[in-house]
């Protein structure tokens, strides 16, 4: 099987990406009929189609026939998620190259969606991290911030940004 890669320069060392939108109709071709296969590559499918925005609080949990059951918190969660669900079969379909998925059930399920959430997307607790200071203007703009759970806020996402960035520069 052929794959088409991408390279990407980054500090001089050249890092490997693979294009899914070319490898997961491949896979699906060389596997034929496998229905574990064709599970695994319509999960990549919704994880790539949903986008970083979404996946954390929709995730693809079995494929069924030719139905994507995704779980999600709350009937909130499920409602938005329905308005949005031809857009994303549309999608999905597109990067396997074929039609795959037929309907997607979007299923309230927070525990399925807690345990993901947990192996995906670890939190400061579960990952023990070295704590990195806070620069001393960011705290002195928090404290002008009357709302408490705003200036929280506000300070996790301080945090999360210079994280990224070290990560970026290392």
């Amino acid at each position: 099987m052929v794959v088409s890669l991408v390279f990407h320069y980054t500090s001089g060392l050249a890092k490997v990406m693979i294009d899914l939108n070319r490898l997961l109709p491949k896979l699906l071709n060389a596997t034929g009929a496998n229905p574990e296969t064709t599970e695994i590559a319509a999960k990549i499918a919704w994880t790539r189609a949903a986008g970083a925005g979404l996946r954390p609080n929709a995730i693809p949990f079995r494929l069924y026939q030719k139905t994507l059951v995704v779980s999600v918190a709350d009937a909130i969660w499920q409602k938005q998620m329905q308005t949005m669900s031809a857009e994303l079969l549309f999608r999905i379909n597109r990067l396997l190259g074929r039609d795959v998925v037929d309907f997607i059930e979007f299923r309230i399920d927070p525990a399925t969606l807690d345990s993901a959430r947990a192996m995906n997307f670890p939190t400061k607790d579960s990952s023990p991290a070295e704590a990195r200071p806070i620069p001393a203007e960011l705290v002195s703009a928090a404290s002008n911030i009357a709302d408490k759970e705003l200036r929280e806020r506000f300070m996790r996402a301080a945090e999360n940004c210079i994280a990224r960035r070290e990560l970026r520069n290392s």
